[in-house]
């Protein structure tokens, strides 16, 4: 008889040993919670192109980049097609607004109209309605538009694409971010090649 009870115990304390075994690994798992799944939020790309329509100063609205900086326009560009003709130390004082993500966020600026050209030294340029739009050197802050009028040749370029009106600004006082009807919407590249294609 008690040999049968001390097997029924021996046996009891094995299989509980295992229990406890068993919910031990799985009790780790409740405490540290349920195991790590993909996670289905989006990952903001941090080379996303974002491009605002902006209000500076006596210029109205034009195009501003993710960091608030004015975008410009040059006169011996081309749109039909669109293509860049400042390279070298020109691109050294109007550094090219390049497409660094396959994704872009517009505020206030018709998708049709944003696009993407090869550049010779192999970058790829945003265009707005063909014209490749470019950053000016000497402007310091948002809200400065130094590269108005310069050379009669560089003006900030509008959500239209066309060439901003007025005098150059400097300071960011000027600068007010516009309130667009529409959403801000990431969207993809469609083709990102030498042909002017959109986003």
């Amino acid at each position: 008889m008690n040999r049968t009870r001390v097997l029924v115990l021996a046996t009891s304390a094995a299989f509980g040993l295992a229990t406890v075994v068993a919910c031990g690994g799985n009790a780790t798992q409740s405490a540290g919670g349920p195991p790590a799944q993909p996670t289905t939020q989006q990952q903001t790309d941090p080379n996303q192109v974002k491009l605002t329509a902006t209000t500076v100063g006596q210029l109205g609205q034009v195009v501003t980049d993710a960091a608030g900086m004015t975008l410009y326009r040059f006169e011996g560009d081309s749109s039909n097609p669109p293509a860049s003709h400042c390279n070298d130390k020109c691109a050294k004082d109007w550094p090219p607004a390049l497409a660094t993500s396959s994704t872009a966020t517009l505020d206030g600026i018709d998708q049709s109209l944003v696009g993407v050209i090869l550049r010779a030294d192999g970058t790829k340029q945003l265009t707005i309605n063909g014209w490749a739009v470019y950053r000016y050197a000497k402007d310091a802050a948002p809200g400065d538009a130094k590269g108005q009028g310069v050379m009669q040749k560089w003006y900030a370029i509008t959500p239209q694409g066309k060439k901003a009106a007025g005098a150059p600004v400097t300071g960011a006082g000027g600068t007010q971010p516009t309130s667009s009807t529409k959403q801000q919407s990431p969207t993809t590249s469609i083709d990102p090649g030498a042909g002017g294609y959109g986003y």
